[in-house]
């Protein structure tokens, strides 16, 4: 289920809703209010109730008093747990808040069919791209719809500007495509399954650079984005390491258009590659731009090059370019296989890594709430922080002990217009 944060369910839907989650029969027949009743009945008159000496069989309580299943080791809970989701549907990032919107519903939709005892109710909102936006869906969600647990917002900025807010109130977030050094510093309720720009961009440099041969190379990077900026800062690292000379650093800023006299500067050092840390947006004008000025040379992105948006909009400049990665749509297990269908079926369209990573986080959150059976904020968190090699759609998943992802990552270069793994 999904609703707008203005929304509002009724009591009587509520209450509805209770009854249908704890009377609904395995083979999706009608219930009647009579068969309801009925059950409730039963289920407020167990075997013995009446026997002092069963007192220590009655089903135990989580700390809201919520009724916890204790006969076949399944949690029930009597409510739908709300979950407050945050991402840039409008602005610079919505080519990336879209599929993530698109993949959590997914998840929540495949989670609510499971004919379980959880369910999960998502109350959306978008964050605009903007850092004001996002304290505002924040404090919204946290203070009037009371969810559980948040996902997102997108970019890092907006999280730096919101997540205090959820770590002030008590409240678990979890970023999924949060990668600037710093967000889970916010504090012990801030988690993220997205790896750091610093996980994934030393890895790729040192792919590139073994495949390619690289000793000199130009940086380019916007630098009014937290996620460009520490994706820059870690590409300085990473060709250091290396070896790599740097024969040219431009800057410019997220929105810009024209990156002809970035690129020129960039041409006239000569490099064996270009190093790029940008948004999607950006990120395609500057890759056709490079081209159409001769740079014909690798181009190594950071995790803002992971969208089909990019290949879509450069079109063949696009071939060659290389960027680090979370997960891989070529990736052929099982869990994968059966998410990519899905999203596809849903949508039309084929999922990239944010639709992954968000996929996976609604069920992150949902193993945190079954394995806590509470909907209580602090239960979740602590639930969240013991998470250890959960299988994933982004291979097998933990926490570290610093609340970040633990995964195997990836390198990627474009082949014939789609992503594949750099061999």
């Amino acid at each position: 289920m999904r609703r707008t944060g203005w929304e509002r369910i009724t009591a009587g839907l509520a209450v509805a809703g209770l009854l249908l989650a704890g009377c609904g029969t395995d083979d999706g027949e009608d219930v009647t209010d009579e068969d309801a009743v009925d059950d409730v009945d039963e289920a407020d008159e167990p075997d013995g109730a009446d026997d002092p000496e069963t007192d220590d069989d009655a089903e135990p309580e989580d700390a809201d008093g919520d009724d916890v299943a204790a006969a076949d080791d399944e949690c029930s809970l009597d409510e739908p747990v709300p979950v407050g989701i945050v991402f840039s549907q409008t602005g610079g990032a919505a080519v990336y808040g879209e599929s993530q919107t698109d993949a959590v519903e997914l998840a929540a939709e495949e989670l609510n069919d499971r004919d379980a005892g959880v369910t999960y109710d998502l109350v959306v909102e978008d964050d605009d791209s903007d850092p004001a936006q996002g304290i505002t869906a924040y404090e919204r969600l946290i203070r009037n719809e009371e969810v559980t647990a948040l996902i997102g917002p997108t970019l890092s900025n907006v999280f730096f500007s919101a997540g205090p807010v959820a770590q002030e109130d008590g409240v678990p977030a979890l970023g999924v495509s949060t990668t600037a050094d710093g967000i889970t510093d916010i504090g012990d309720y801030i988690f993220r399954n997205a790896l750091t720009e610093a996980q994934v961009i030393p890895q790729t440099v040192e792919a590139a650079v073994e495949e390619f041969d690289i000793e000199r190379a130009a940086i380019l990077h916007s630098d009014d984005d937290a996620f460009t900026v520490s994706g820059y800062e870690i590409f300085v690292q990473a060709l250091e390491e290396q070896g790599v000379e740097v024969v040219a650093d431009e800057s410019f800023a997220t929105g810009d258009t024209d990156f002809s006299a970035q690129l020129t500067v960039a041409r006239d050092g000569d490099p064996d590659a270009l190093m790029v840390s940008a948004l999607a947006e950006e990120a395609a004008l500057l890759i056709g731009q490079a081209r159409g000025l001769d740079l014909d040379v690798p181009i190594v992105g950071g995790n803002g090059f992971n969208s089909p948006a990019i290949i879509d909009q450069a079109g063949e400049d696009a071939e060659g370019v290389i960027v680090g990665a979370a997960w891989n749509s070529a990736a052929d297990d099982e869990l994968n296989e059966d998410f990519k269908s899905s999203y596809e079926e849903a949508t039309g369209r084929q999922p990239d890594q944010f639709a992954a990573q968000a996929y996976a986080g609604m069920n992150i959150i949902a193993t945190a709430v079954e394995n806590a059976c509470s909907a209580d904020r602090d239960a979740v968190r602590d639930a969240l922080a013991e998470i250890r090699g959960i299988d994933t759609v982004l291979g097998e998943f933990s926490f570290t002990d610093d609340r970040d992802a633990e995964h195997e990552g990836v390198t990627q270069v474009v082949e014939d217009g789609s992503f594949a793994l750099l061999e």
